[in-house]
């Protein structure tokens, strides 16, 4: 049977795709089953397709290869961190990572995870490790190709940025250069360090965990909101940030719901009937 890759594909639609929708389960209460009992037409949906069972992998039992087609295909959507890093004699690199993501606010962190090769490890990753300094631009819809075109396989010399067409821009507080086509753009500083070995090989680094102090952040006014709320936030609609899935798929945003946390003194006496049901 065909697969939607098979089929014909429409062009890329200019116009950003962000909208603000309601929630899928708008009419949700506290204790209510995700079942076919009527939550909604999307839930009820969900529960059928759990019919048909569960396919368990063992990671000890599977080629490496393989559980990473799968993880990453899974753990979806991923942001994707476009680290800007410099040789220490000076040479830039420039490559796309998707195991990334925000791990503390203060002090300010984000966690940047490379794979490596037998023969090989990540140049940004060497670059890092040698010079403690690095930069985290968001990439935009606009000029993904050209972030994507950084991840060839480039012999260490070769210079990225060129192929790339994107813009260097001179950082404030680090050497390695930020991308000045990206609407966020993070100054890091290496915080802390860690190798990664499996545990039937612990000669063999197969990845390594940087997570970075962040010093400045740029982000472009045209896309930054001032809400009056501290320092203002991002506009999603604007941003057009896209993220990874699995295989060579990027997405980009598209619709967003807002569900507010719920405060503990106005839902525990719900939570009390709950338990005496």
């Amino acid at each position: 049977m065909a697969s939607s890759r098979d089929s014909p594909r429409p062009e890329f639609a200019p116009e950003p795709a962000f909208k603000w929708v309601q929630p899928p389960n708008k009419d949700w209460k506290a204790g209510q089953k995700f079942d076919e009992s009527g939550t909604s037409a999307i839930a009820a949906e969900w529960a059928k397709g759990a019919s048909a069972g569960y396919q368990t992998f063992l990671p000890e039992k599977e080629k490496p290869q393989d559980i990473y087609r799968l993880m990453i295909s899974g753990i979806i959507p991923r942001p994707v961190a476009f680290v800007s890093s410099l040789a220490p004699d000076g040479t830039p690199n420039l490559a796309p990572f998707s195991y990334f993501s925000m791990v503390c606010h203060n002090p300010p962190l984000v966690s940047v995870s490379f794979t490596h090769s037998r023969t090989r490890q990540k140049d940004s990753s060497v670059n890092i490790r040698q010079t403690k300094q690095f930069t985290v631009n968001i990439i935009s819809e606009p000029w993904v190709e050209g972030a994507n075109w950084t991840s060839t396989d480039a012999p260490v010399e070769v210079e990225e940025w060129i192929g790339s067409g994107l813009t260097k821009v001179e950082s404030t507080f680090v050497k390695p250069p930020r991308v000045g086509e990206s609407a966020f753009s993070m100054e890091c500083e290496l915080f802390s360090l860690q190798d990664i070995s499996p545990p039937d090989d612990p000669d063999f680094v197969s990845g390594t965990l940087v997570l970075g102090h962040v010093k400045a952040i740029h982000v472009r006014k045209d896309i930054w909101v001032d809400d009056g709320k501290g320092i203002g936030m991002m506009d999603p609609v604007k941003f057009r940030a896209v993220s990874r899935l699995g295989g060579t798929t990027f997405a980009r945003v598209g619709e967003g719901f807002e569900l507010p946390r719920p405060v503990w003194s106005e839902v525990s006496e719900e939570v009390a009937k709950l338990k005496q049901k």
